[in-house]
């Protein structure tokens, strides 16, 4: 039996690789982590104009119609590429919640314009990642939106924000009185977060559906999706580290001709190919709405993160003391690394959904 991805699929991936390839440069990249843009307009509007933004939303609603198999696939690339655009916030997070929750006439409002990237859209639908201030907690009642909320991804540039607040899907738009907004310090700054703070905001409802089952079936997806970002990412610094050994000489010979250096790649290698494969499982687990989805998500959440920062800290350390220069991308996907191995919930908070999983399946 083939596991494997379609021709199909891979011919896609191949072209989203070439146009991130072209866009998001490490040049492209540090314009948002230096804090002269908040995010890769550049590399959102080629991904648009490709209709990957649209790619798991249907047809009719604007997107390519495709699926989450091929969006995994964009997933992978973006992060080979550290993409500093907000795939997680907007099409991860938001479409899916207003896909799966909203009226027809929510998703006809949103999803075309989020599909062609014209709307960018933020969402925190987890309370276990959620950093709120105990007196300033978010309350929604009688149609209008109160308090605060911290650390929200995109929070600066999104046009609307999809929150759970009190076992109910809300929708607000952030252009409207009462919003304000605070650029909050990202480990990674080319992913930056913010501090929106809502007073008596007006907000709609997602009602369509149980909304915490939505979120929490949109939250596992997104642990799929990012597992994926993390693979591709720490291929891209297996490869790097690589070519660094290949060049680099030292008493006479290329580093890479020793015996440490070869078991540290194949430490790297070994590690990034079990996250494959659980980033693989969770994606059929997530394209098929199978049981094993919370199994499948949290595995593959744990190892892709473990994957990764192995990967950006092994890599780095083979590039001797380059590596720790500005002038390197290592520190950019350490970065990178770090960011996504907490921004869902912790490494800590996904192994114990993983191991209440295995204990549910063995009850």
């Amino acid at each position: 039996m083939n596991f494997d991805f379609s021709e199909d699929q891979r011919r896609l991936q191949e072209e989203v690789r070439r146009v991130l390839t072209d866009v998001s440069t490490s040049a492209e990249v540090r314009t948002v982590l230096d804090g002269a843009a908040a995010y890769s307009a550049k590399t959102w509007r080629n991904l648009a104009d490709l209709g990957a933004l649209g790619i798991a939303i249907p047809e009719n609603l604007g997107g390519t119609g495709l699926g989450h198999l091929e969006l995994c696939l964009v997933a992978e690339e973006a992060g080979r590429t550290l993409a500093a655009v907000p795939l997680l916030s907007s099409i991860y997070l938001a479409a899916e919640v207003i896909k799966l929750a909203g009226s027809e006439a929510q998703k006809s409002d949103w999803l075309p314009r989020i599909a062609n990237g014209d709307v960018i859209a933020t969402a925190v639908i987890d309370p276990r990642t959620q950093t709120l201030a105990k007196d300033q907690s978010l309350t929604f009642a009688n149609g209008a939106l109160t308090g605060m909320i911290d650390a929200l991804p995109d929070g600066m540039v999104a046009n609307i924000a999809v929150l759970l607040v009190d076992d109910r899907l809300v929708l607000v738009d952030l252009a409207a009185p009462g919003v304000t907004r605070t650029p909050r310090a990202s480990l990674d700054p080319s992913r930056p977060l913010a501090k929106l703070t809502f007073a008596g905001v007006a907000a709609e409802e997602l009602a369509m559906g149980n909304a915490t089952s939505i979120a929490r079936r949109v939250t596992l997806g997104a642990a799929v999706l990012l597992a994926f970002e993390q693979v591709g990412g720490a291929e891209r610094t297996l490869y790097a580290a690589r070519d660094y050994v290949l060049e680099r000489r030292a008493f006479g010979r290329v580093i890479g001709s020793f015996q440490s250096v070869k078991h540290k790649l194949a430490d790297m290698f070994a590690a990034i190919e079990v996250a494959r494969a659980h980033a693989w499982f969770g994606a059929w687990a997530m394209a098929t709405d199978a049981t094993e989805l919370p199994r499948a998500a949290a595995a593959a959440r744990v190892a892709a993160t473990d994957a990764y920062t192995l990967a950006a800290e092994e890599g780095l350390h083979l590039h001797g003391g380059i590596g720790y220069t500005w002038e390197m991308d290592c520190h950019m996907h350490l970065r990178r690394a770090r960011w996504l191995g907490q921004i869902i919930g912790t490494h800590h908070l996904w192994r114990e959904t993983l191991a209440a999983a295995l204990i549910g399946e063995a009850a």
